[in-house]
């Protein structure tokens, strides 16, 4: 293991519950969650937990060069370290939580990508953060979530008209959840 990746897991482990991972996601799981993101240009993407940004990385490289990206994240040191190592203009880092979307989101989004801890949320902020984001979702816009587990799926089928879980790596165990607004 290298040492950066040591050093992640270590900030990761020091924030289990902001962060509800020991480890950054698979290159599989990168390529998997920002599969759906729309490639036309002059759009708006929102991720939700940018971690130490391998995520954000991949979602800017998916995405056309005159489209936009706002990365939630409410620890301020990860903020910092994507701040410092990640130098593009589409990319606007809000140290907040995603339940305050519409605070700094004003326009229509076309896809969502997300990595935050909903197993550590309460029912009713996980309710909050995913109805907010299907209200600000373009129709045939998408929402990607990776979670640890299937357990949260009829939440998602719930609030979105499609769903779809895809497992994507066993260890760690990694499922995307993809949906859609129709």
């Amino acid at each position: 293991m290298s040492k950066t990746k040591i050093g992640t897991a270590i900030e990761f482990a020091k924030n289990l519950f902001t962060t509800g991972a020991l480890f950054e996601t698979t290159r599989k799981t990168e390529l998997e969650i920002c599969s759906k993101l729309s490639r036309e240009p002059n759009k708006v993407f929102v991720e939700y937990g940018i971690g130490h940004g391998n995520i954000t990385l991949q979602i800017l490289e998916s995405i056309a060069p005159s489209s936009k990206l706002y990365a939630f994240e409410v620890n301020e040191e990860f903020c910092t370290y994507v701040a410092e190592h990640i130098n593009d203009d589409r990319l606007e880092i809000v140290n907040d939580g995603a339940e305050n979307l519409s605070k700094y989101v004003k326009e229509e989004v076309s896809g969502f990508v997300s990595s935050i801890p909903f197993t550590f949320f309460s029912k009713e902020k996980r309710a909050q953060i995913l109805k907010g984001t299907y209200d600000k979702l373009e129709k045939g816009g998408a929402y990607s979530q990776v979670l640890y587990s299937k357990f949260h799926f009829k939440l998602f089928e719930k609030i979105f008209d499609k769903s779809e879980l895809k497992k994507v790596s066993r260890i760690p165990l990694e499922y995307v959840y993809h949906c859609e607004k129709n």
